[in-house]
């Protein structure tokens, strides 16, 4: 028995290594370039849906105002009841418009409402679209247009370098990244040859003639992962789309202890099974594979299976230095990997239970019911 569990878990991690889109690799990424800081920006828009988002807020203008002239802003302020709106008033960026968003209509999840909203504002032929709590470096803007431009794009993303100074977003928050280019291997996404396709929500530069050709944000209206279901339909209806790492857009939005990071992933865990009970069984147990079976089985005495444990976990930690490196994090948390897995599993776990409870999701004081109704918390 342990024979078998080891060998599943040393093939599994061996797959991973050969799969020749070296999904846990760091290739895919793009850094501001120091060339383009102070180009005209008259032909982008940066729309950002805020929700009480007011202690974030200002750093993220603040940067926006370094980016180049000619930059236009708008700021939804998505019913907030922490001044938000005022807030990014007082700060007096040029070229910003805040916008008051008007009550969450039924069907509808509240960033993409928030978006849509401004869709009509939408005049210049590229929109950014940005969290409130993403600063970015200066001449990133730029660097985005030209590679966007460069690479015959539709759609450009790059995955926000989160926050990884406490403990828990040490442990955790570079797994996230390496979990997601897992599920979505970043060379795949990027091929115009297969439909697989991927964003990361808090930085995205778009066509707005992509945006129109898909629907607008009607279209994504009911999404709970709308970064995603976005990429994918800009990517079916012909455009080109990219998506890599980088060190150049930060979120500086803190995740205080575990509780935060569980919230975060198990409001969207179970959404991306497709609220499939077999793909979870399915996920489980290859998670306990990859995770618990080279921890387990390496504890045992018999040394034919202990030392293929002990292999699989020595590959599993190999993988995952590309991440822990790009984010300057030490090495040794890569070690803890296995019980980050258990713990990524667990969340998704509850993900399906709070399902099962008809909660679809849950995010800045409103729960998304599993009828496909929202209602504030």
């Amino acid at each position: 028995m342990w024979t078998g569990w080891a060998i599943a878990a040393l093939a599994s991690w061996v797959t991973i290594v050969l799969l020749p889109w070296r999904a846990w690799s760091t290739r895919e990424h793009l850094q501001a370039d120091n060339a383009r800081i102070g180009e005209a920006l008259d032909d982008v828009t940066v729309l950002i849906p805020a929700r009480d988002e007011a202690d974030v807020l200002p750093r993220t203008l603040a940067c926006l105002a370094e980016q180049g002239p000619g930059l236009e802003i708008l700021v939804v302020d998505d019913q907030s009841s922490d001044g938000t709106g005022e807030i990014a008033a007082r700060c007096g960026v040029a070229g910003m418009r805040v916008i008051s968003g008007a009550r969450l209509p039924e069907g509808w999840t509240g960033k993409v409402w928030a978006q849509s909203q401004a869709q009509a504002y939408l005049r210049r032929p590229l929109v950014l679209l940005l969290d409130a709590d993403i600063a970015l470096a200066p001449g990133l803007i730029a660097t985005l247009r030209h590679e966007l431009r460069a690479r015959r794009l539709g759609l450009l993303s790059l995955m926000a370098a989160l926050s990884m100074r406490g403990f828990w977003e040490r442990l955790l928050l570079p797994a996230f990244v390496f979990f997601f280019k897992l599920v979505y291997p970043f060379h795949v996404c990027n091929s115009p040859n297969t439909r697989l396709a991927a964003a990361a929500g808090g930085c995205v530069l778009l066509e707005v003639r992509a945006l129109e050709a898909i629907g607008g944000f009607e279209s994504l209206r009911d999404a709970i992962i709308d970064d995603c279901t976005l990429a994918r339909r800009v990517k079916d209806a012909g455009y080109r789309t990219w998506i890599g790492l980088t060190r150049s857009v930060v979120s500086h939005r803190r995740y205080r202890g575990l509780g935060d990071i569980w919230r975060m992933v198990a409001r969207t865990a179970f959404t991306q099974l497709g609220y499939s009970w077999l793909l979870l069984g399915l996920c489980t147990l290859l998670m306990v594979v990859c995770f618990v079976a080279p921890v387990l089985v390496s504890l045992v005495p018999e040394s034919y299976p202990r030392g293929m444990a002990l292999a699989a976990w020595l590959i599993m930690w190999v993988v995952y230095l590309p991440t822990l490196r790009f984010y300057d994090v030490s090495a040794a948390w890569g070690l803890l990997l296995p019980v980050v897995g258990l713990l990524f599993l667990a969340m998704t776990w509850d993900s399906a239970r709070r399902y099962l409870n008809g909660e679809r999701s849950a995010w800045r004081g409103r729960r998304y019911r599993s009828d496909g109704l929202a209602a504030p918390r």
